[in-house]
């Protein structure tokens, strides 16, 4: 596995840009949809427009203590199962995860932007992906973004 699976989706952009620019993306998005809309699934094994929404403020929230892990030099990373995570997504709604993603995302932007060029260098190991710096968070963070930007805007 990738120590960034979603570096591909990057395209040599800047992904402190993409991480700041994606909450106006999702809501100019998600202002042009049904409810019906919202809740329906491409496929009976994806996720709605809804449930996408939730799965990015949950990962806001891992990523978010990721950076935060990687800054403290606590450079062994906490995976997490979001297919568990994902059995809790039916109590939330579409407002209240892009309010929470908008909220977490705009935190974790002044975060990374208050870096230095030594502090993106700080070493993180995911168990699954190996060793990476806490600027591959940031990375993986943009790439995951543009990843599910991508699908929601093709509909």
């Amino acid at each position: 596995m990738s120590v960034n699976p979603y570096a591909y989706a990057l395209e040599g952009r800047d992904p402190a840009t993409v991480i700041a620019e994606t909450p106006a993306r999702l809501e100019m998005l998600v202002a042009k949809l049904s409810t019906a809309e919202l809740e329906a699934k491409p496929a009976p094994d994806k996720w709605s427009v809804r449930e996408v929404l939730v799965h990015l403020a949950d990962c806001e929230i891992a990523f978010g203590f990721r950076l935060r892990q990687s800054y403290a030099g606590q450079s062994l990373l906490q995976p997490f199962d979001q297919d568990a995570w994902a059995r809790a997504y039916g109590v939330y709604s579409a407002s209240q995860a892009l309010a929470t993603f908008r909220m977490l995302r705009e935190w974790n932007v002044a975060f990374v932007s208050g870096l230095t060029e030594a502090d993106k260098q700080m070493p993180a190991v995911h168990p699954e992906r190996g060793e990476m710096t806490l600027w591959t968070i940031v990375e993986t963070m943009g790439g995951h973004d543009l990843h599910h930007l991508a699908k929601l805007e093709r509909g």
